[in-house]
């Protein structure tokens, strides 16, 4: 029997899967492996912890994997593809397939078939590929320029929206007894708005604070609701170009365009959603947006799988 493996490495977390032909065997969770967020040591730490844990859940041993498939984030550059396929070769000694996120998000959405990805986790990018096999992406260029709408883009703009509150308004103390302060002390424990903005300014993990903002617009907090809605507004955007890139006017005739969404921002930010669906509909493009998030760690096992049948025809 044969045994493939598939996971799905980013900026917070890295998932696993161990599947044979026909079924899914074992998972497994660990630390980030975005080698460009958390660097080379720690991603090894994190590929490797995954690894062994779904072996060790699935009764067998790492040399037995005959095939995997490895979809990272940056992965789309061959320099940080060779390392992550350096690492995992320390623990894997059979095939490896090493490509970007989108590439499993692609898969795990639509397999063969044409659609679009939009995934907002730590990170943000959208990509797209029309029936001729052309493809396209917009945005997640790393999140000190790009990555709207991600999780760390939602983090950063509501610490910059608290601080611009106090400036607008510095003889009242709205910016630091709002909800959305309140949430975010309890991640970072910041006592001020001053201690805030220091602790923003030490190259901090605003990807963190997603959970904070959620909690302050679920209880009416104006900025954070604000905050969300943009985001959401923003991934429209990336959605969009790549829409009018291989989709327009080209596919007009040919249905409407399938739109999936892949991360942990549109799977816990309603409201993100929300802003998401309502800007494309704006824009009034011929699309069928799936409401369901969907998994990429299915798209690595996919991968995995098809090309050890490619190998063997």
């Amino acid at each position: 029997m044969a045994f493939y493996l598939g996971i799905d490495g980013g900026g917070s977390k890295t998932s696993c899967v161990i599947g044979n032909e026909d079924r899914v065997l074992a998972t497994a969770t660990g630390g980030a492996s975005n080698i460009t967020r958390v660097g080379e040591a720690n991603a090894r730490e994190s590929l490797h912890q995954v690894i062994c844990e779904a072996c060790d859940a699935a009764g067998i041993k790492p040399a037995e994997l005959e095939r995997a498939c490895i979809g990272a984030a940056g992965a789309a550059r061959e320099e940080i593809a060779a390392v992550i396929r350096r690492i995992v070769a320390e623990v894997i000694p059979g095939e490896l397939q090493v490509v970007g996120d989108m590439e499993i998000a692609l898969q795990a959405a639509f397999g063969a078939a044409p659609g679009i990805v939009v995934i907002a986790g730590t990170g943000s990018i959208a990509y797209g590929r029309d029936a001729d096999g052309r493809t396209a992406r917009a945005g997640g260029w790393g999140f000190a320029i790009s990555d709207e709408g991600s999780a760390h883009w939602i983090g950063r703009a509501a610490v910059a929206a608290l601080l611009r509150e106090q400036d607008v308004s510095p003889s009242h103390a709205s910016a630091k007894s709002s909800a959305l302060f309140r949430e975010i002390e309890k991640i970072w424990k910041a006592d001020s708005l001053p201690h805030l903005a220091r602790i923003a300014n030490s190259q901090p993990d605003f990807a963190a604070l997603l959970p904070a903002v959620i909690a302050a617009a679920d209880g009416d907090d104006a900025l954070a609701k604000k905050n969300l809605l943009a985001a959401g507004a923003e991934l429209a955007q990336l959605a969009a170009i790549v829409v009018r890139r291989i989709f327009q006017p080209s596919h007009a005739n040919a249905g409407p365009v399938p739109v999936a969404m892949i991360g942990g921002v549109f799977r816990h930010a309603a409201l993100v959603r929300e802003a998401f669906c309502g800007e494309l509909a704006k824009l009034n493009f011929n699309l069928k947006i799936n409401p369901e998030i969907v998994d990429p760690l299915q798209g690595a096992l996919a991968l995995a799988r098809r090309s050890a049948s490619a190998a063997n025809l």
